[in-house]
């Protein structure tokens, strides 16, 4: 394998040239690899949570710190970041900025987590940098998260993106995206998840999330209550760094659907058309709306045509999915990532206010998910499927349905998600709407089911 030296240009650790003679496991094959090798969070919980970024910066000194070599934006929070995340990416790519995105997990396919400008990355650059990097992984063992994020900021720096949007992790304060120097830092919201992690209480999980505002950078807040208004109050007074409340300064307000997309009104006589569906949308768009101000006083150019570009073609734009996505017609059928009893609460609201003969739920969680504040929550009128997706974290889907019936929710369980889609599929007439949801992986395993149709 030829040195550090040999393969850098005035530190610029550029992988492409060597991936043409280096290509010795597939794409595939390299996925499996990170999975079989790293500890996988997504897959196995808190026993692959490594806090802290002693192994984020040893890999970044290795990698000569690439994350210095562009301009990053940081979106923490309980939900909704990867919405936000994904609005600012599509709103700087319109305003023609080289952008770069960097989220987790993924739904489908691994190239998901790493995009510049909505292209997923390159596999062959997937596959070289695995390969020449196994020993340092072997030295330093990184968990998966944090193999993938040296490798998105990598490759952000090779390609040399103008800016990258950086989704944290978990939490903040310990997350390894914190890092970065960012121009601007954004907390969507403050909501009981991760507990055993961030703690026990809302000003406990937002003094964490508050540990990405730095000296002197500028902070959004998307939505603040007053368990947690005084913690962000306070972090931004100790490091000097101005804070704007998203919900202050823009009052989102539905005014209809329209092809698949949604209009709304923000307060200041603008309108908008969303590219993404959902009521959770409407504060996240405020914060996007908010975040964008503060960019242009940094020093951003972007027009209003390409705030509203972005805002409106995000799905375009990025390849986002799962966030209140149609997959099928007749029978309807929506997927939403929502996973927490706070998402759940949207999912609820928006279920409510469709019209259909009879709804059907395909639903699976994780088991380290506070399961029973979702079940009590949803709709009692409706058929279940319950289910599970195939990742170790995944509440059985008996042991899930053998909870469920406690809070009068009726249905079968199914082992695989396929089959759960299946028997909905089956038992809808076409007047019904069908309903995905309850995990991350639960979608990510539903979309390619209606790829080509029913």
């Amino acid at each position: 394998m030829e040195s550090k030296q040999e393969v850098t240009s005035n530190k610029t650790y550029d992988l492409r040239h060597l991936i043409i003679n280096k290509k010795e496991m597939t794409y595939e094959e390299t996925i499996q690899y990170l999975y079989d090798r790293l500890p996988v969070f997504h897959h196995i919980g808190g026993s692959a949570y490594k806090p802290g970024l002693d192994n984020t910066i040893r890999l970044m000194d290795a990698l000569w710190n690439p994350y210095t070599q562009y301009k990053t934006i940081h979106v923490a929070g309980t939900n909704g970041k990867g919405s936000v995340s994904h609005y600012l990416a599509a709103v700087l790519q319109s305003a023609g900025y080289k952008t770069g995105l960097y989220t987790s997990p993924h739904l489908v396919d691994f190239g998901e987590r790493i995009r510049i400008d909505g292209r997923k990355i390159n596999r062959d650059y997937v596959v070289g940098f695995v390969e020449n990097n196994k020993c340092l992984f072997e030295k330093i063992q990184p968990s998966f998260f944090e193999t993938t994020m040296a490798m998105a900021f990598r490759y952000f720096a090779d390609e040399k993106v103008d800016v990258a949007v950086v989704e944290v992790g978990l939490g903040g304060r310990l997350d390894s995206t914190n890092i970065i120097h960012p121009d601007l830092s954004v907390i969507t919201n403050i909501g009981y998840d991760h507990m055993q992690f961030l703690g026990d209480t809302l000003d406990k999980i937002a003094f964490e999330k508050a540990g990405i505002i730095k000296p002197g950078i500028p902070v959004v807040v998307g939505e603040a209550i007053p368990e947690t208004k005084p913690v962000f109050l306070s972090k931004a007074a100790v490091e000097d760094s101005t804070i704007s409340f998203a919900e202050d300064k823009y009052k989102v307000e539905f005014l209809r659907h329209a092809e698949e997309k949604t209009e709304v009104s923000v307060g200041d006589g603008r309108t908008f058309i969303s590219g993404l569906q959902g009521f959770y949308q409407l504060k996240n768009l405020a914060t996007v709306l908010t975040a964008v101000d503060v960019l242009r006083t940094t020093g951003y150019t972007i027009t209003e045509d390409a705030l509203h570009r972005g805002i409106e073609q995000v799905v375009q734009l990025t390849d986002l999915q799962g966030r209140w996505q149609k997959l099928n017609d007749r029978p309807l059928v929506i997927c939403d990532t929502g996973h927490n009893a706070d998402g759940i609460r949207y999912v609820v609201r928006q279920l409510a206010e469709r019209k259909q003969k009879q709804l059907h739920v395909v639903l699976g969680m994780v088991n380290d998910k506070d399961i029973r504040s979702v079940l009590k929550i949803l709709p009692g009128d409706a058929h279940y499927y319950f289910t599970n997706a195939d990742v170790p974290r995944a509440m059985p889907s008996s042991d899930l349905y053998h909870l469920a019936i406690g809070y009068g929710l009726k249905g079968r369980a199914y082992p695989q998600v396929k089959g759960a889609v299946d028997a909905a599929i089956e038992a809808a007439s076409t007047d019904d709407m069908i309903f995905i949801g309850g995990s991350n992986f639960v979608v990510g395993e539903a979309i390619p089911l209606f790829d080509n149709g029913l």
